[in-house]
């Protein structure tokens, strides 16, 4: 990416991975900020303008912290680096870079290692958004068109301990 001269956004739900990210980054040359939740307000403005004015190729971001109200239309990338439960929440990070004034593509980075937490995760969201579409993508009819198996998975109630596992 760095090659092609992109700029990439980097999320991760860990202040401690984002800083491992940096030294490493750090130690290869290549420039990075960061920010979380501790970030002061007037500093996150100046890492914006530093981002979206190409000084700074790679952003590291804290999901929570900079999952809304940032505009980082320079991004070209959008790195997941590891996965949340909730597939808004990743959704909301990687609009970061699908803002007014996008003038580019911008391809969407996970990464995800077979037989680790992060598959399994992976698999969990995909089931998340495929039932959410076939019922709120489609209208009423969607609901039709759900095999029994599904539709039963839909409406089954579950104890607390059974919700935790899906």
């Amino acid at each position: 990416m760095l090659a092609e001269g992109a700029s990439v956004l980097v999320f991760t739900q860990y202040v401690v991975m984002a800083r491992l990210l940096e030294r490493h980054l750090a130690a290869r040359g290549v420039p990075t900020q960061l920010l979380h939740g501790g970030t002061p307000v007037a500093r996150r403005e100046e890492m914006v303008r530093r981002f979206q004015d190409g000084r700074v190729p790679v952003f590291l971001l804290s999901l929570k912290a900079a999952g809304t109200g940032l505009n980082l239309t320079r991004a070209e990338h959008v790195v997941h680096y590891d996965r949340w439960w909730n597939p808004s929440v990743e959704a909301q990070a990687t609009d970061r870079a699908y803002r007014i004034g996008q003038t580019q593509p911008v391809q969407v980075h996970r990464i995800i290692a077979e037989g680790t937490v992060e598959d399994r995760i992976a698999a969990m969201l995909e089931r998340k958004r495929e039932l959410a579409d076939a019922v709120l993508g489609s209208g009423e009819s969607a609901l039709t068109e759900l095999s029994d198996a599904e539709l039963t998975e839909l409406v089954a109630l579950r104890p607390a301990s059974a919700r935790e596992a899906k």
